[in-house]
């Protein structure tokens, strides 16, 4: 009788078959890995040492386990984050399946409903008090680039690590749209509006170096260029500065500016579909977290055009 593969080995073969097969990203792969390795870490506790031992009960053990655990600020895991553990193990399970290893069937694991989503986003004034924030700087290049920052965030929608992934080269000006690489590697179209144009355009105007980040760190004392491309935990700061500099809440994020946009388009009367194509959300179930601005348009249009009909005819 055959030796079977030890667990360990089959998640370097699953985790190749993600990379060279299922074609995802780096940054996937080492998540995928990370949860795994806690699996597999916990069920060698347990004495589960082959797929042929992975059962209903012992991935309960590890679901309570997950559930009791503290992240490094001492807070209980997001029920999304043991999600996130589950849904990895789902993906071993069912390479394991494709490849007739005997094993738990993986349709056999459920995912908990996760309460929907609260999106935190900016009012017009509040907004605009934001954008203008950056002018209180006095670092002339400081000022343009962060200027540039809030434009292009609130313009594009960009995550914060496409933002600081951005290259010179890029951008179309004649054009006012370039393409970026998101979640997945996925390719998709973002446009600048007119005001993120210009001041992006002042920006790099402004810049004596041959950097091809569209956004770099400067010494503030002399603005000399270091040419070293901003961080995202940098865009993250310059974010609360300017929302304490604006007299708004300090919880936003790169992230809020996101929200924002999904916001503004549908409130001006954008479809969904659209939205989830500029946002790059792979399914419309994650773009359908901005409902609350579609149900209050659908109330205002209830609310205009219902009971015309029975007023005409009395």
């Amino acid at each position: 009788m055959p030796m079977e593969t030890k667990l360990s080995d089959l998640k370097t073969d699953f985790l190749e078959y993600l990379e060279i097969e299922k074609n995802r990203s780096k940054l996937t792969i080492r998540n995928y890995d990370l949860y795994l390795s806690r699996f597999l870490h916990f069920a060698k506790k347990h004495g589960v040492s082959s797929s042929t031992k992975i059962d209903l009960d012992i991935v309960r053990s590890f679901r309570l386990w997950l559930n009791r655990q503290k992240d490094r600020q001492g807070h209980e895991l997001k029920l999304a984050t043991q999600n996130y553990h589950i849904i990895a193990l789902r993906s071993f399970l069912k390479y394991l399946a494709k490849r007739d290893i005997k094993t738990l069937a993986p349709e056999k694991l459920e995912l908990p409903k996760i309460p929907s989503r609260q999106v935190e986003f900016l009012e017009s004034d509040d907004l605009e008090k934001l954008l203008q924030a950056p002018q209180q700087e006095k670092n002339e290049l400081l000022r343009l680039r962060d200027q540039a920052i809030l434009e292009v965030l609130f313009s594009t929608g960009l995550r914060v690590q496409e933002l600081v992934n951005l290259k010179r080269t890029q951008i179309n000006f004649k054009k006012d749209e370039f393409s970026v690489k998101g979640k997945g590697d996925k390719l998709r179209i973002v446009f600048l509006s007119l005001r993120a144009k210009e001041a992006l355009k002042a920006y790099l105007n402004a810049r004596q170096d041959n950097s091809p980040a569209l956004f770099i760190r400067h010494n503030r004392a002399q603005a000399i260029l270091d040419q070293t491309p901003l961080s995202a935990r940098s865009v993250q700061r310059l974010l609360k500065k300017y929302a304490i500099l604006a007299g708004i809440s300090p919880k936003i994020t790169p992230h809020t500016l996101r929200h924002t946009m999904a916001t503004d388009l549908l409130t001006a009367g954008a479809d969904l579909r659209s939205v989830q194509e500029i946002l790059g959300h792979a399914s419309i179930t994650t773009t359908q977290i901005y409902t609350h601005i579609t149900n209050k348009r659908l109330k205002e249009v209830h609310q205009k055009y219902h009971g015309k009909f029975i007023k005409t005819h009395n």
